[in-house]
């Protein structure tokens, strides 16, 4: 995700870049989502007039396409975290050394982890990849 692009997250980022004339080197897929991460200053830009530019990548790669600002650092995470699960909302989140600790009620919570713990494994590997952290759901 941060450390390696794969091919076909070169190819993501191209056409991502082509359309909406906006570079970011960070993408990821979540819950059969693909998202970009692009600096707060340039969010409108990449959605484009009415999400034109999302509903163009969407059209050209049949996935659904999430655009949200990438963070600036560990103050961010919160916000950063909530807009990769949204709609799924948690109660607190904490960072305690090298982890990260969310708190969510129980049906929040099994969302998150998702079948065969898929969405566990996807956002934990999303946030060792930004935060360097593990991440653990309560």
């Amino acid at each position: 995700m941060i450390n390696t692009i794969d091919m076909q997250d070169m190819r993501h980022l191209n056409l991502f870049n082509q359309i909406s004339r906006v570079r970011t080197r960070f993408c990821f897929k979540y819950n059969n989502t693909l998202i970009f991460c692009v600096p707060y200053l340039m969010l409108q830009k990449a959605i484009g007039e009415n999400g034109r530019n999302v509903k163009k990548i969407k059209e050209i790669l049949k996935i659904n396409v999430k655009i949200i600002p990438s963070p600036r650092g560990v103050q961010d995470a919160r916000r950063f975290i909530e807009s990769v699960v949204n709609p799924v909302r948690f109660n607190e989140m904490e960072i305690s050394g090298d982890e990260m600790i969310i708190n969510a009620g129980k049906q929040n919570k099994a969302s998150l982890i998702g079948r065969d713990r898929r969405r566990f494994f996807e956002l934990q590997k999303v946030v060792s990849g930004f935060f360097e952290k593990d991440l653990k759901i309560i």
